[in-house]
This record gives structure tokens, sequence and C-alpha cells, in this order.
């Protein structure tokens, strides 16, 4: 790997001559420019305001802006001879615990590598006392006309560094948070510490850039004459929605992540889900049979009026006498009917015509 920088790393007295190296790279897609009406590239040209002629990249050179818009040049000269200790010298100032360094600070990693065989020795040394001690060095350096913090740390076993923002360059978070007070219930944050458990832990490596992905294969597709990638059908858009129900988004959330593993919940399964729908028809069924049991109940409840042919029918079989009788004494014969036979009710109904006639008290005439 090419190197961008070359200094050497002061600890204490010890000096360990390395180079710099960029330890990432954007694997991001790149795209030009270009006139639409006729595909041309589109460039951009560095002009000089007051001639309004191009400048070439050896006659540019740095200025510093005033308040009043007066242009104060900076020549590469001017800046060298600054009292900057840092210019060739990653300066470790303090050793601290990786949890001090707020990952807010971040900025490009690097890796440094040890420059010639004399500096592989001190090289070592640094980063076996790093691994040993379980912290990280605090450090300054300066790098491409501004000096820099940064953080080294061991990775495998080479030494990596990474810039970090200064301090006063991280904002508050200010007007960030809800401003309205709400509150979380146990049952939500159980169901949330229930989804985390769900999906679990991750390998980074297998991680990678859906979208460029799909960005490569829409240019492939285009090289070749096709029409690319389809755009998204109506309602697909991605796009964040209001959560109405919370604890419901959870719980689904939860279940999704669970068959996404190929788990299942206690409780569930097909076999329950089949039996519910079953209960109901179960409890309907000695209805159905014991119909004519229920039948002399319901006539007994009735008025005069049938009510339906097969009720009539069966009391017509077990009363006989009914044809004759009134309203107010066919309820009696219907109740005594039940208990006797035919023989027995018209028995009943003379002895009792006769002890009837010897009472002073008038009735009514049955039939």
């Amino acid at each position: 790997m090419r190197s961008i920088w070359n200094g050497a790393i002061s600890f204490g007295l010890v000096s360990i001559p390395i180079k710099l190296v960029n330890a990432t790279e954007s694997r991001s897609v790149s795209f030009r420019q270009i006139h639409t009406e006729d595909g041309g590239r589109v460039r951009y040209k560095k002009v000089c305001e007051l001639d309004g002629e191009e400048v070439p990249q050896a006659e540019i050179g740095k200025a510093y802006e005033d308040a009043d818009g007066t242009m104060i040049p900076i020549t590469e000269e001017d800046l060298a001879a600054l009292p900057l200790p840092t210019a060739k010298t990653i300066e470790i100032v303090a050793f601290v615990p990786a949890g001090d360094i707020d990952p807010l600070q971040m900025d490009a990693a690097y890796y440094l590598s040890a420059n010639g065989v004399p500096a592989a020795k001190p090289y070592t040394l640094l980063r076996e006392a790093l691994k040993r001690s379980d912290k990280v060095a605090v450090a300054k350096y300066a790098l491409r006309g501004r000096e820099r913090l940064g953080m080294l740390r061991v990775v495998d076993d080479v030494i990596a560094m990474h810039g970090l923002l200064w301090p006063d360059e991280i904002r508050a978070p200010e007007g960030v948070a809800p401003e309205n007070p709400v509150s979380v219930r146990d049952a939500e944050l159980d169901l949330a510490d229930a989804l985390m458990a769900t999906l679990g832990e991750v390998d980074m490596s297998t991680l990678h850039d859906d979208y460029r992905t799909a960005v490569e294969e829409m240019i492939a597709a285009k090289a070749e004459g096709g029409e690319g990638v389809a755009p998204p059908a109506a309602g697909e858009e991605p796009g964040g929605g209001q959560v109405i129900d919370l604890m419901a988004a959870l719980e689904n959330s939860v279940r999704a992540a669970k068959e996404a593993r190929g788990e299942q919940e206690e409780g569930e399964g097909k076999g329950a889900a089949e039996v519910t729908p079953l209960k109901p028809r179960a409890a309907r069924a000695p209805k159905s049979t014991d119909a004519k049991k229920s039948t002399s109940k319901t006539a007994a409840k009735k008025t005069a009026a049938p009510a339906r042919k097969s009720t009539s029918k069966t009391a017509a079989k077990k009363t006989p006498a009914k044809s004759t009788a009134t309203k107010s004494t066919a309820t009696t014969k219907k109740t005594t009917a039940k208990k006797a036979t035919a023989k027995k009710a018209t028995a009943k109904e003379t002895t009792a015509k006769e002890t009837t006639a010897k009472k002073a008290t008038p009735r009514k005439r049955t039939a």
C-alpha cells in the first residue's frame, strides 16, 4: 500500500520511524456530470475572477479571506516556518482507556507501518505495551496543513491510528431529543429486550452494501442495452411510517425475527388453530338430537295458534283430547297427558265432572 505521510512516533525519548497508510477506502460508485442533451462531459474550470482566464494548477495558491473580503496570501513557506512540533511527528501525550474516547470524535483511520529495519524493535515494543495495558494512546500529529488529534490502538499485529475531532468540534445535542416528556412502560422495555435478544449478534464481515450492488447491476444492465432496474411499485417506496401501536409493533417484530431464525413461540402451532373453530360446532350438536324431547315443552308455552307443523303433530299424538278443549283446560290436559296414558286422562276428567256437580261452587264447563 502506498504511504501518504512519512514521520515518526514520539514515545517519550523513543522515536519510531513510521509510514502512514490509509486503512479504509471508499467503494461507492462514482458518477460524472454530463450534458443531458448530447451526453457531453461537464467539467469545472478554475477561472480567475479578475481577468476571466482559466488558471492552471501550478499557479493556484492559498489565501485567507478576512472579514471585509480582503485576501491574505499564505505560502507553503509560511506554513513550514510555524513552530509546530508535530509537523513530522506523531506525539503521544497520554494513555487512556478506550471507553474514554467518544465515538463521535472518530474520523479517518490509518495504519502505521514501521519504516525500515531499525524501527521494528521500538514499533513492536509500543505495540505490545498497548496490548498489555489494554489502553489506547492519545496523540497529536500534523497532516494536510493542520494539526490533528489521533488515537493509537492495536489491530491484529499492526498499530492503527484513528483521526479524532477536537472536543470543540463536537456539537452539543441541543434541541435534538423529544421535547415532550414520554414514559416507557416495563412491558414495552421487556418486548424491546426480547427483540434485541432475538436479533442477536452479527458477524460484521458478512455485512455489505446492497445499494452499491444494485447500482452496479443497473449499470451493467444498461451497458448491455437493457432497461436497468424497474422502479418500485406504488406503495412500496421506502420510508418511515407512524407507529400507531408500539406494543403491537414490538410483538410483530419479535415474531418476525423468530420466524426468520426458524423459531416458534410457545403455544403456537397448527393444531391449536384448527381446534378453535370446532368448539362452537360441538356445542350445537346435542341441541339437534334432543329436538323431539324439547317439543312438548315448547308446545306448552305456545298459545292456541299452531307455531310449527312438526310441533302440532307431536302434541296431537300425545294428547288426543285436545281438539275439544278450551284454552284454559288445554294447558292442564297437556300437562296431565305427559304423565299418564290417554285412558287414565279420560277417567280423571270424568271423576272431576262428578265432583264438580256435587259442590256448590260453580265452575266453567269443560268439554
